[in-house]
């Protein structure tokens, strides 16, 4: 399949922001001395942790809805989320005035279910090992007339989430390469796109958790790999496939995919907190991770590294700092 082909295109990255100006946050972009002497490359933290909702969810979420018909803005909409994606939908469906139904896991992060809450969502429950959430959206969308938004595999949600990028090579200038926080694939799709057009040299490095490289086996295969539900303290990426709509544009943008442990995600979690001052969630650590481990030697190299997300639950957090030796560098 060719870029011209592809269910999303750098203009539709573009129509997004326009859409998100003045709503989502334009987060910072941070550095770090240490981080680049550990590297030994420049890196540039795009820090989505700082996003609404404490991750880049909001862009797609918010993007999503705005596009749906006025019709079915009124008859409302279902999603189903582990969190991020879940507040996003519900924050962004309160902004518009649209009712939102969230489907998620009963072991979700229990700070990502009283936020989901609290933004004025509907919750229903289900158990992650027996049940099929997209299954049970599906059924709510067609017994209530809702439209589904997927966190990942929908292209209005592509499109939103590529505006990470799109500010962060504004703000920077071309890059040598970019990684991305990698579960679903619709931020690394939306930020391949994003970064095709604003630096076509660049690299695109996606990064999963060594326990669910469902993305990594599927670009690799040319086909999408179904896994089941991975243990991992990364919970934003416990996805167990990607999108349809996902691998095309992999295919087309993505050099590679690369996995980090979840004691390298713990350590990045306390490097980020002792060095950076940011509390980042296991997911959002994941593209950093790679970097300051060296999955990709990018010596002397310029790189912006995707920080997506901070919603970790405190107790977790604890357990990154205790069971994790401080970086030196």
């Amino acid at each position: 399949m060719t870029a011209t082909t592809l269910a999303v295109n750098y203009a539709d990255i573009d129509a997004a922001a326009r859409r998100l100006e003045g709503v989502a946050h334009r987060t910072p972009v941070l550095t770090s001395r240490q981080a680049d002497d550990i590297s030994g490359a420049q890196l540039f933290f795009k820090c989505e942790n700082y996003q609404r909702v404490g991750a880049f969810k909001f862009r797609g979420a918010y993007n999503a809805i705005s596009c749906l018909s006025d019709q079915q803005k009124q008859r409302g909409v279902v999603a189903f989320s582990s969190g991020n994606h879940a507040q996003g939908m519900a924050l962004a469906a309160r902004m518009l005035g649209v009712k939102v139904t969230i489907v998620m896991p009963s072991d979700a992060p229990a700070m990502k279910l009283a936020a989901t809450r609290e933004y004025g969502a509907e919750v229903i429950l289900y158990d992650r090992q027996q049940e099929d959430r997209e299954v049970i959206a599906a059924r709510l969308g067609q017994e209530r007339g809702l439209a589904v938004i997927p966190a990942y595999d929908h292209a209005d949600v592509i499109a939103g989430q590529g505006t990470v990028v799109k500010e962060l090579i504004e703000e920077v200038g071309p890059l040598d390469y970019l990684f991305v926080c990698t579960g679903g694939g619709g931020l690394l799709s939306g930020s391949a796109i994003a970064a095709a057009h604003w630096s076509p040299g660049c690299v695109v490095i996606g990064v999963e958790p060594e326990a669910g490289n469902d993305a990594q086996r599927s670009l690799r295969s040319g086909q999408i790999v179904h896994i089941e539900v991975p243990a991992t303290i990364a919970d934003g990426a416990q996805t167990q496939h990607i999108g349809k709509l996902v691998l095309p544009i992999l295919q087309a943008h993505v050099h590679d995919i690369v996995t980090v442990s979840d004691d390298q995600l713990r350590a990045q979690i306390r490097f980020f907190a002792e060095r950076m001052k940011m509390v980042v969630e296991g997911a959002g650590a994941l593209a950093a991770a790679a970097v300051m481990n060296k999955v990709v030697d990018v010596a002397g190299k310029k790189v912006g590294v995707i920080v997506s997300g901070g919603n970790i639950d405190m107790a977790l957090f604890a357990e990154c700092m205790a069971r994790s030796a401080p970086v030196r560098g």
